[in-house]
């Protein structure tokens, strides 16, 4: 597990006093566009004074093997030793794609994520999944290593428009359903009417962590995290690959998790009420993809391609129960097809 977690407004202080360490030779801080100009200036005054940033162009398009490149490039360049220290400011995508060039660069640098947006807050900084794109499937490159140190700061998810804020909401209620009904009963309610987010992140990576420390490798149990993610995937591949189209990953996880409660529904795991508790929540905080109905076998032949599978056997994580997730569930292809199909006639 991660060396060193802290969540709150006291995150970033921690963060310069672990940079203090005096096994640290150079700090390099990766950021994309967007966090360079909104994050970094609430970042900079807690660095060492002599640090190098590191800008990639933001947007899941640019998750892939030409961004290492520039990452691997500057630490050339600077002549990074396995001393030095990554920091990478940003959503999943930065925190993904850093991880991963830190993990691989002379065979392993340390790297802490400064996550500066709710998904990568309460997903993508938490349990040591790294990856990139390629050939416009979901993290399809990756390894798991763990990071050195994650430091969660919610002042960073005032920089968010609405709909990256929604897109990270949609890994917390993926929590709530698959090991909270309390919370999922409660909160669904009350929808995205947040005033402080602390304790949200902090419950959610909790719950988070207390699947990862039991299945660090994703052998197992760990795969319950993947509910809403054989379908998302599928959906988010299928729409990158097309110019003008792109979704938010957590967009496209909700998606997968109104498709993924259906079919539990249809297999007679999740009761109708149940399925309409899920669906009346979700599409009351997300809007509803745009796709035609044709489309629906395409993006389920994409899901051949999840890495949860087993050769042919597409592997799913379904609901029995609200608050509780089965994994290694085989479906089909046509089942995913069927799935979408429904989606597109809510």
């Amino acid at each position: 597990m991660t060396n060193s977690l802290l969540i709150g407004p006291d995150a970033l202080p921690a963060l310069a006093n672990w940079l203090r360490q005096p096994a640290v030779s150079q700090v390099f801080v990766l950021a994309d566009a967007t966090t360079a100009r909104q994050c970094y200036p609430l970042l900079k005054p807690h660095l060492p004074e002599t640090h190098h940033v590191i800008e990639i162009p933001a947007g899941e398009e640019y998750k892939t093997l030409s961004s290492c490149e520039c990452v691997w490039n500057s630490l050339t360049e600077h002549r990074a030793d396995r001393f030095a220290v990554l920091v990478n400011l940003g959503g999943g995508v930065v925190t993904d794609l850093g991880g991963f060039s830190a993990a691989v660069y002379k065979r392993g640098i340390r790297f802490a994520q400064v996550p500066t947006t709710l998904l990568a807050q309460v997903d993508a900084s938490i349990g040591g999944k790294t990856g990139i794109d390629f050939r416009h499937f979901k993290n399809q490159l990756g390894v798991f290593q763990e990071p050195a140190a994650v430091f969660i700061d919610p002042q960073f998810l005032a920089t968010l428009d609405p709909r990256q804020l929604k897109s990270g909401y949609a890994e917390v209620v993926k929590h709530w359903l698959i090991a909270d009904a309390a919370a999922f009963n409660e909160q669904r309610h009350q929808g995205l009417f947040v005033e402080d987010w602390t304790p949200v992140i902090r419950e959610s990576v909790a719950a988070k962590q207390q699947v990862v420390a039991a299945d660090p490798l994703e052998s197992g149990p760990r795969k319950v995290l993947n509910f809403g993610h054989t379908v998302g995937h599928a959906l988010e591949s299928y729409l990158l690959a097309l110019a003008g189209r792109e979704i938010l990953h957590g967009e496209a996880v909700a998606a997968g998790m109104v498709c993924e409660s259906w079919i539990s529904a249809q297999r007679g795991l999740l009761t109708d009420t149940e399925l309409d508790r899920i669906e009346t929540f979700l599409f009351s905080v997300f809007d509803k993809i745009q796709f035609v109905s044709l489309e629906a076998d395409a993006i389920a032949e994409l899901a051949l391609q999840d890495k949860k599978n087993a050769g042919s056997t597409i592997n799913c994580t379904l609901l029995q129960g609200i608050g509780n997730a089965i994994f290694d569930q085989p479906v089909t292809v046509a089942e995913i097809a069927a799935a979408l199909r429904y989606y597109h006639r809510l």
